[in-house]
Order: C-alpha cells, then sequence, then structure tokens
C-alpha cells in the first residue's frame, strides 16, 4: 500500500473509531440524561402509555387515569377532589410535566422504576398491560379536609404533623387549583396555566411547605425553650425582672405589649405566653444573646435549607449576624425571623413530644402494582431541642395559653390542648393586614397525636378583627379533633 492510501486508511479508521466512541458515549453515559431531558418527547409519550399509578389516602385513591384523545397521550392523570390535595400530590400534565409527589415518584407511578422491573416482565410475558405502583402517603382525609373546609375562602394555610412519629396528617393551603384542569393537551388546559399562573393569589404555591412567614409571637415558645435550655428561666411560674415598656438594648426605642397588660410588668414565663407579653420576650432574647437563641432554633429546623418531606420545604430563618436589639426583636417573632407552616407545627410537634422533634414525612410506603411494598418509610429523629423536663414545662404554659389566655379558641372537651397564638405584623410600618398564627397540640390518655400550624395570611375580617385567636385557633381545633376522633 503506498503513502497516500496508508493515509487514507488511517483517516478512516480514526473516523470509524470516533464514531464508535460517540455511538458508546451516548449509549452509556448519556442515556440517563436524555431519557430524562425534558424536551424528550417520547419521554412524555411513554409516561402516558399506560393508566398511572395512584397516589393513596386512608387506603384509597385521591388520582386516577382516563383514556384521551390527545395525539399521541393515550392517557390523561384525573383527580379526585383535587384543590384539597394539590399542595400534596402536585400535577402530572402532559404539557407541563409534574411536580411534588407526581414528579418525585414519577418512576414509580409509571412502572418504569428498576425495583418493578420482575413486575413489569410478569406483566409483559402475560400479555397483560404494565402498570405504575402506588404511593401511599401519611395524610389523614378527616384532618386534611377540616384543614381545608376551615380556610375556607380566606387565604392560608395548615400543616399538621404526628409528634410521636413525624408522620404529616395534613397539608392545606388556599386558595388552590384543581390539577386536573391542566392535565392534557388542550387549549383548555393551556388556558387554566396561563390563568394560574397570571393570578395574583398565587393559587399553585404551597403555602404550608414553600411559604414563609413572620412567625410573630409563635416564636415566642422557641424563645421560652431557649430560655430554659440555657438556665434564664427555671421556675415557668418565678417573676421576671421585666420593665414595661422595655428599652431595646443600646438605643432609646421602646418596646411596648400589645395592649394593657400589667401582669407583663415582671411577668412570669407562664403568665407571658397566656397575655404574649413583647417585653418579656424580648428582654429574654437580648439576655441570653443571638448566638443562644439560633442555637435552639437551629434545633428546630431553622435554617435548615434541606428539609424533605420528600417535597423540599422552604428555608425557615434566623438571622445569624443580628445585634443585641435585633435579637431582642428576633425573639418576638420580628426582624428576619420567617418560618413556613410545616416549621412551626415541627417546633410544637417537638415539644409535645417531651422534647424529641421527628422528621417530618408524608409518604408512609411505595407499593408495586400487585400491591408489595418495595420501600417502607421508618420514623426517625431529627434533633433533641430541649430536654423532656423543659418540654413539659413548656406543654403546662401553654396550656394555660388555651385554658385562660389568649388562645381559648382551641380549647377541646375530650383532650387537654396547649398553644400560642400570633398576630405577625406586615408591610412598612405595618401598613398591611397582619397574619394571624396559631400553634397548637392536642393531649389525650394515649399522648399527643396531632401538632398543628396555622397561619391566615388575608382575610376578609376587619384589621381589629385580625388575631390568631380569634381567625386561626378554630381552625386548629377543627383539625385537632378530626385526628383525636378519626383514632377512636
Amino acid at each position: 500500500m503506498n503513502k497516500p492510501l496508508r493515509r487514507v486508511a488511517i483517516f478512516c479508521g480514526l473516523l470509524v473509531l470516533a464514531l464508535l466512541v460517540r455511538v458508546n458515549w451516548v449509549q452509556f453515559v448519556q442515556a440517563e440524561e436524555l431519557q430524562s431531558d425534558k424536551n424528550n418527547r417520547r419521554v412524555a409519550i411513554e409516561r402516558y402509555s399506560v393508566p398511572r399509578g395512584n397516589i393513596i389516602v386512608d387506603g384509597k385513591a385521591i388520582t386516577g387515569s382516563t383514556k384521551t384523545d390527545s395525539g399521541d397521550f393515550e392517557y390523561k392523570r384525573t383527580y379526585k377532589n383535587g384543590e384539597m390535595w394539590a399542595p400534596v400530590t402536585g400535577y402530572a400534565s402532559q404539557a407541563y410535566g409534574a411536580d411534588k409527589l407526581e414528579s418525585l415518584y414519577d418512576e414509580i407511578l409509571t412502572g418504569s422504576d428498576d425495583r418493578l422491573f420482575f413486575n413489569r416482565t410478569i406483566d409483559m410475558l402475560t400479555g397483560k398491560e404494565q402498570k405504575g405502583g402506588q404511593v401511599v402517603t401519611t395524610l389523614k382525609r378527616d384532618a386534611q379536609e377540616a384543614a381545608y373546609k376551615g380556610l375556607g375562602d380566606k387565604k392560608g394555610a395548615v400543616a399538621a404533623i404526628d409528634p410521636s412519629t413525624g408522620a404529616i396528617l395534613a397539608l392545606a393551603s388556599t386558595p388552590s387549583y384543581d390539577p386536573s384542569s391542566i392535565a392534557g393537551m388542550t387549549d383548555t388546559d393551556q388556558e387554566n396555566y396561563q390563568r394560574l399562573l397570571k393570578d395574583p393569589d398565587k393559587p399553585m404555591n404551597n403555602r404550608p411547605l414553600r411559604e414563609t412567614f413572620f412567625p410573630g409571637s409563635t416564636f415566642k415558645v422557641v424563645t421560652a425553650a431557649a430560655a430554659l435550655e440555657h438556665g434564664l428561666i427555671d421556675d415557668i411560674d418565678a417573676k421576671t425582672e421585666t420593665p414595661a415598656p422595655y428599652i431595646l438594648p443600646n438605643t432609646k426605642t421602646e418596646l411596648k405589649n400589645d395592649g394593657p397588660h400589667p401582669t407583663c410588668e415582671n411577668g412570669s414565663l407562664r403568665e407571658a405566653l397566656r397575655v404574649s407579653c413583647n417585653t418579656v420576650f424580648g428582654k429574654l432574647g437580648a439576655d441570653m444573646g443571638r448566638d443562644k437563641l439560633v442555637e435552639t432554633a437551629e434545633k428546630f429546623g431553622f435554617n435548615d435549607p434541606e428539609i424533605d418531606v420528600p417535597v423540599r420545604a422552604a428555608r425557615s430563618n434566623v438571622s445569624t449576624e443580628m445585634d443585641k436589639p435585633q435579637t431582642a426583636l428576633s425573639a418576638i417573632g420580628q426582624f428576619e425571623t420567617a418560618a413556613t407552616p410545616l416549621q412551626m407545627a415541627m417546633v410544637t410537634s417537638a415539644i409535645a413530644n417531651d422534647g424529641k422533634l421527628m422528621k417530618p414525612y408524608m409518604v408512609d410506603q411505595l407499593r408495586a402494582p400487585n400491591l408489595n411494598v418495595i420501600e417502607q418509610t421508618s420514623p426517625e429523629e431529627m434533633s433533641r431541642p430541649l430536654s423532656p423536663e423543659n418540654a413539659q414545662k413548656l406543654q403546662q404554659a401553654m396550656e394555660t395559653v388555651v385554658e385562660k389566655g389568649t388562645g381559648t379558641g382551641a380549647q377541646l372537651p375530650n383532650a387537654t390542648v396547649g398553644g400560642k397564638t400570633g398576630t405577625a405584623q406586615r408591610g412598612v410600618d405595618n401598613s398591611e393586614k397582619p397574619y394571624a398564627w396559631f400553634i397548637s397540640y392536642a393531649k389525650t390518655d394515649q399522648g399527643s397525636p396531632v401538632a398543628v400550624a396555622v397561619v391566615v395570611e388575608d382575610s376578609d375580617a376587619s384589621r381589629e378583627d385580625i388575631s390568631g385567636g380569634g381567625l386561626a385557633a378554630p381552625i386548629a381545633k377543627s383539625v385537632m379533633q378530626a385526628v383525636i376522633d378519626g383514632n377512636k
């Protein structure tokens, strides 16, 4: 072979080698990336080629599938009481992909998960249509319905947790939307989606998990826990050396109480919680200092950017760079303090569970189409924000709030309830309607089955009538009662 031919042969060989390398790179290295690419239409076609597996609550499906005439897509997702369950399920849309549980467990629900290989093989050999698996949630239907109906036409959110396990029992958000309305590929689905995106009330926002709010006076239970844990308070009935009003450290600014509360001057921890004294908790925050307050708050879950339930919750915030007066304001739920409803439900559940915070979760099991369990969630301890002794002291104080304080609207005839109200300032110089908060737990002879956080972001009530005890406590009461009744 002469020299020019040899060069051509070598060049052609290199081209063939490069082609082989490229093909293998695409098949073995990029395969998964290409398969999951949102622009790969084959993925969507495959996703909707079979009936989608269901999301289960209390043994019954809250989702379904129906035949469709939308071109390449054979099936479309449907939802039962979609608006009520949207914060849990998310959506599965032929046009817009999937969200929340529908997205996180897409492979289980479509039947393409590697753990369902045996099921797919059996279906192929027997000629059966491939089926998706099931996602079994921890949610309780009655509790969710109580939360959703309790919020009604108000803008707000509810999160409820089983303190002993961390299982999420309710997760409601209003206003909401029906995922069925955007599940297809029609012009109507597209119009619905665009309308939802433009809606100023943001119905697609997951308020209990993904929205943070100023917690206001509900954060005082975190300050109380920090004061007990760090030795500033031992006896919850002992008087504190607190003037009213209290001058913020290094300033001439007065921190006042909301309303005439003469018992706030030198008030005990129990009395300060009962009537929600800003002065007592502001001074406690300044006296203990930023680091101790932040330390306790972080044990409750604040400043953690990776709380997955399995949907990731937004990061609740307590500033790590505040000065002394800012620490005093943070101690009463102001300054840069912000929390999701889930976070405040976690705080309450840890107190109710004698100081042990369980990791929150809302998926109990993943099941194969034949109902075999392929994954089971086990309760997991997350942290110990306070000792059992101090948790029980704080329980006593919170129960006084409901017995004869600002939270009497949450009293139950068949349980002991502990709680804390909150009315959080909004806007420049508190120019907007405040948030109404209520956090609580119920305790029966069998222990504490539920901890709840409710926030009403906006309502038709006049500014003077907006309060945690008036707007949010009745909603928490109905959720707690639903859980107790369901456990009978």
